[in-house]
């Protein structure tokens, strides 16, 4: 799968029902010797303007991605949001 399939896609939490963010917005941590995704780093609040306020992100491992659809991610990830 390529990054221009995933991005644009919503990110769900299955546990809490939480809509996270889109792909596009999030940064991906990759292991530079295999490529393969690590994990999402999705910022946890938006400023004004749409604008990341602080650094603070959420780091959601890469298997907690339970099912990826035509229109969203579905992850499964009970840390603290």
């Amino acid at each position: 799968m390529n990054l221009s399939e995933i991005a644009g896609k919503e990110i769900v939490n299955l546990v809490t029902g939480e809509r996270l963010g889109v792909v596009g917005e999030c940064d991906l941590i990759i292991d530079e010797t295999n490529g393969k995704i690590l994990a999402l780093l999705i910022p946890k609040e938006k400023g004004l303007f749409g604008r990341k306020r602080d650094n603070d992100v959420l780091e959601v491992p890469w298997r907690s991605v339970k099912k990826i659809g035509n229109d969203m991610i579905i992850i499964e990830y009970d840390g603290i949001y």
